[in-house]
């Protein structure tokens, strides 16, 4: 479970987030919604150590993250699929799947089969570069590299920018898969509201740096979440 108390950051002289409180736990699907630029996409760069934060704390399964940096956050279990996708152009899919490695113990890992079974296009297109898949099939590459690090939470920042419809609804059905399994907490960042709104377990709306609703699905219509999180 992850859970945020009182988070604060700031870019500069700039306050970005404005004590964020927050939990996800196993098993669902935590939606944080919101129009560009309230502050989504750097929850996430604090939650995985890409961005230290100024005041208030993280802890994944009751034990505080230490020093904020993205290594740290790997290893207390945080998975980060960041906008962009971020995959190694010039490495070969099996390559990029292999980084997810890192930050686990041991030596000699293979690719497990369920990383396939979840993604089965990338055991076509192992031997091919990063660079060289389409953005749907970058995105499949950068959730399962995540995955490799059988993280304890999954924040997935606007998996579906940029996507084709079909791999859209793959996507969606490996997260529906991944709550199923009761194992992961997954954070979601989605601009697109069918998207989130089908998935989520529970909504957090944000708005100029700061919670402004954060309830399970059953107290949330769809109409009451489209006006919070609408121009």
């Amino acid at each position: 479970m992850l859970e945020i108390n009182d988070l604060t950051l700031k870019y500069g002289e700039s306050q970005i987030l404005n004590g964020i409180s927050l939990t996800a736990k196993r098993g669902e699907v935590t939606a944080v919604m919101g129009t560009n630029g309230v502050g989504k996409t750097s929850l996430l760069k604090a939650i995985a150590g890409r961005h230290p934060f100024a005041s208030g704390t993280i802890t994944v399964d009751a034990k505080p993250l230490g020093s904020n940096a993205p290594v740290n956050a790997a290893k207390a279990g945080i998975g980060y699929v960041p906008q962009g996708r971020e995959v190694f152009p010039m490495m070969t899919v099996t390559e990029n799947l292999e980084t997810g490695f890192a930050c686990l113990a041991g030596s000699g890992h293979t690719v497990p089969d369920h990383i396939y079974n979840l993604f089965p296009v990338l055991r076509e297109m192992s031997n091919r570069r990063g660079g060289d898949l389409s953005g749907g099939q970058q995105q499949q590459l950068a959730i399962a590299r995540a995955l490799i690090a059988k993280p304890k939470v999954l924040l997935l920042d606007e998996p579906t920018e940029g996507i084709q419809p079909n791999i859209i609804k793959h996507i969606g059905d490996v997260i529906a898969t991944l709550r199923e399994q009761g194992e992961i907490a997954i954070v979601l960042v989605e601009q697109y509201f069918d998207f989130a709104f089908d998935l989520g377990d529970r909504f957090v709306a944000m708005n100029r740096g700061s919670v402004t609703l954060d309830q399970p699905s059953s107290k949330v219509t769809r109409s009451e979440l489209l006006e919070l999180v609408s121009v």
